[in-house]
Parts: structure tokens; C-alpha cells; sequence
């Protein structure tokens, strides 16, 4: 077997030629991403890059125009979205969108909205609250009334509850202080290191690259680099475009 067919034989996410596109609008062009079992994946990019909308496919709220997305080997391009939650994949939207007027505990519990294992949902519930001992001072108060770092810990912990093989991450770190920052991605490893693949989307290059151990990077819909976290920091072009740094030519 060669190494191209081992990598797809391990693959639990994979896009095959992947586009799509808002009207006459072509967000993503042909796009090939792989995640395998076990992996931290980042995509970088700018805005308007297609970051959002791999996110939004990945979840079924978009359909490809062409080509095919795949999770354990199985097509999910063509199932609605709560089959594809209720199938192993769960999501850390952009902006947290927590829901204001409901308290933190029933946030936790709309992220087990498709299960109907009673004994194990308590158990996710404890261990969100091990990794988030203030969700668990705060499982009364309204969510709308928590500051941004608590709300991440929040969406972070509702999607959790879900109990996926695969988080996705859109841009967990937008808007927060630096101290939170790197409690996310404190957190995020810890989640891996529990088990869960994760596939995040992340403009701040330094600290998705500090945690993953593969990137991508997209430009206006197509995939301009691909290699491990270690030779993306190391490019030119990541350093220049993404870490703000001078590069002699």
C-alpha cells in the first residue's frame, strides 16, 4: 500500500475535489483536505478565503456544487446536518453564538439535543465541568451575561456534550484576551489529548501552528500550501502573510 493510499485508508475527514459556490461566486475550487483519527488540523487564511464555508459544508448547512466530503469513509455532503452532528461531528461556531437567555446548564444540554443516553450525558456534563470548573459555578446564570473567554468555554463545552470523534473550530480565539487565548488552546490540546480529532479554522497563525501538527493554508478558495505545522512556520509565505514578520528575499 502506498503512503497516499494509507493516509486515505485513516482518514475520519476527507473533501475530494470539493466546490462551492454562492451564486456566481466560487467559494472553494477543487479543495482536497485530509484529517486523520487522532490529528489537530489548522486552516489558515484570510478572510473571504473559504475558511467559514469548508466549516458550514462540513456541517451540511452548504452543499457542494461538485465533489464529494467524507467522514469515516462514508459520504456526509448529502445528509442534513443533525444526522451528521448525531453521526460523530460536532461544531465550535464563529462568534460562540451561545444561547443569551438560556443558562449555561441548559446550553450544555442543547449540545446533547440527538442523544437519549441519559447516564451518559451526565457524565459528558461532569467532565465539561472538570474542564471548565467556572461553567460549573455558573450553570445558572443567563450565557448572555458571561464575558467572551466564558461564552468560548461555553460553545466549546456545548459542542463537547455531543460527544464527537471530530470537533471543528471557527476561529476559537477571535476576540478574546491574550490570557484566554491561551487558555483555549490550553484546552484544545487537552481535548485531544482525550480522544477527539480536531479540524480548526484559526487566524491567529502562531498559536494554531503551536498546537497542530498539519495546516492548510487557503487563498480565495484553493489550497496554496499544505505540510506539517513545523514546515508552515519555517514558509516564507506563512511568516510574511500570517506572523506579520519581515522577510528578506
Amino acid at each position: 500500500m502506498t503512503t497516499q493510499s494509507k493516509d486515505v485508508a485513516s482518514a475520519l475527514l476527507e473533501f475530494r475535489d470539493v466546490h462551492v459556490s454562492y451564486g456566481a461566486i466560487e467559494a472553494l475550487r477543487g479543495v482536497n483536505y485530509l484529517v486523520r483519527s487522532g490529528e489537530i488540523v489548522c486552516l489558515l487564511g484570510a478572510n473571504g478565503a473559504g475558511k467559514t464555508t469548508t466549516m458550514k459544508t462540513i456541517m451540511g448547512l452548504i452543499r457542494p456544487r461538485q465533489g464529494q466530503v467524507l467522514f469515516k469513509g462514508e459520504r456526509v455532503d448529502n445528509r442534513p446536518s443533525r444526522e451528521i452532528v448525531r453521526g460523530g461531528i460536532a461544531a465550535v461556531p464563529e462568534g460562540r453564538r451561545v444561547f443569551a437567555r438560556m443558562t449555561v446548564l441548559e446550553n450544555l444540554e442543547m449540545g446533547a439535543y440527538t442523544r437519549n443516553d441519559h447516564a451518559a450525558i451526565a457524565q459528558d456534563l461532569e467532565r465539561v465541568f472538570e474542564l471548565f470548573p467556572r461553567l460549573k459555578e455558573r450553570r445558572g446564570q443567563l450565557a448572555g451575561l458571561m464575558s467572551g473567554g466564558e461564552q468560548q468555554m461555553l460553545a466549546i463545552g456545548r459542542a463537547l456534550m455531543a460527544r464527537p470523534q471530530l470537533l471543528i473550530m471557527d476561529e476559537p480565539s477571535m476576540g478574546l484576551s491574550p490570557i484566554f487565548v491561551e487558555r483555549v488552546f490550553d484546552t484544545i490540546k487537552e481535548i485531544n489529548a482525550q480522544g477527539v480529532t480536531i479540524f480548526m479554522v484559526e487566524q491567529n497563525a502562531n498559536m494554531a501552528l503551536s498546537v497542530a501538527g498539519r495546516g492548510y493554508v487557503l487563498q480565495t478558495g484553493e489550497i496554496v500550501l499544505a505540510d506539517t505545522a513545523a514546515n508552515l512556520l519555517n514558509s516564507e509565505m506563512v511568516r510574511r502573510t500570517y506572523l506579520g514578520e519581515a522577510v528578506s528575499v
